[in-house]
């Protein structure tokens, strides 16, 4: 049972203490490229992926509210006699 023990206690120790990845510290990396002055709003400081997500989110913010604007109105209609 001990030999047991120990043999889990060592796999356990090997799976969470060896990754196949090394990490960088990447933080004043993005410190100097979030806190410089070029006149851009921090949403956008990211590059083209930030600026693609926004435009998204814009896009579909728009859409949904002319969308339900839409349907308000619909609604909002007298229904035809058949």
């Amino acid at each position: 049972v001990y030999l047991l023990f120990q043999a889990l206690r060592q796999i356990s120790q090997r799976t969470i203490s060896t990754g196949s990845r090394q990490y960088v510290n990447r933080v004043s990396e993005n410190q100097k490229l979030f806190q410089e002055d070029n006149g851009l709003p921090v949403h956008l400081k990211g590059g083209a992926k930030d600026a693609l997500l926004y435009r998204t989110t814009v896009g579909l913010t728009v859409f949904g509210t002319v969308y339900a604007l839409y349907y308000l109105l619909v609604s909002s209609m007298p229904k035809k006699p058949n």
